[in-house]
């Protein structure tokens, strides 16, 4: 019964350690899922933070419409607007009809898709 008790035994603290490492692996996963995200907001503050210095009001309703609707360009151009005005190309305040080009010419980038029916 001794032998069976002490495989018992290692089998148990074999299954422990490694529960222990699943756990520790996660809470590491976790940590950098959360450091990555940290970063993403402190972008996205600056960000929104420059726009209110950059655009005008009507600008930024539209862009922050933009935002809702497609979030990955509106990201876009806010980078963009950002190294613009970094690089002293760009005169403030960005009005409403100077913003809209700026989206035609990005949107003017992708390509244009349809479907036809066959």
């Amino acid at each position: 019964m001794s032998i069976d008790d002490s495989e018992l035994e290692r089998m148990r603290a074999a299954r422990l350690s490694e529960v222990q490492n699943q756990i520790e692996s996660q809470a590491e996963q976790q940590l950098a899922a959360e450091e990555q995200q940290a970063v993403v907001d402190q972008e996205a503050t600056a960000l929104n933070e420059a726009m209110r210095t950059i655009l005008t009001p009507e600008s930024r309703e539209r862009l922050g419409r933009v935002e809702l609707t497609r979030p990955e360009i509106a990201l876009g151009v806010k980078r963009h607007l950002v190294n613009l005005h970094n690089e002293g190309r760009l005169q403030i305040p960005v009005d409403d009809s100077t913003l809209k080009a700026v989206l035609a010419q990005l949107n003017s980038n992708r390509r244009e898709s349809s479907i036809r029916r066959i």
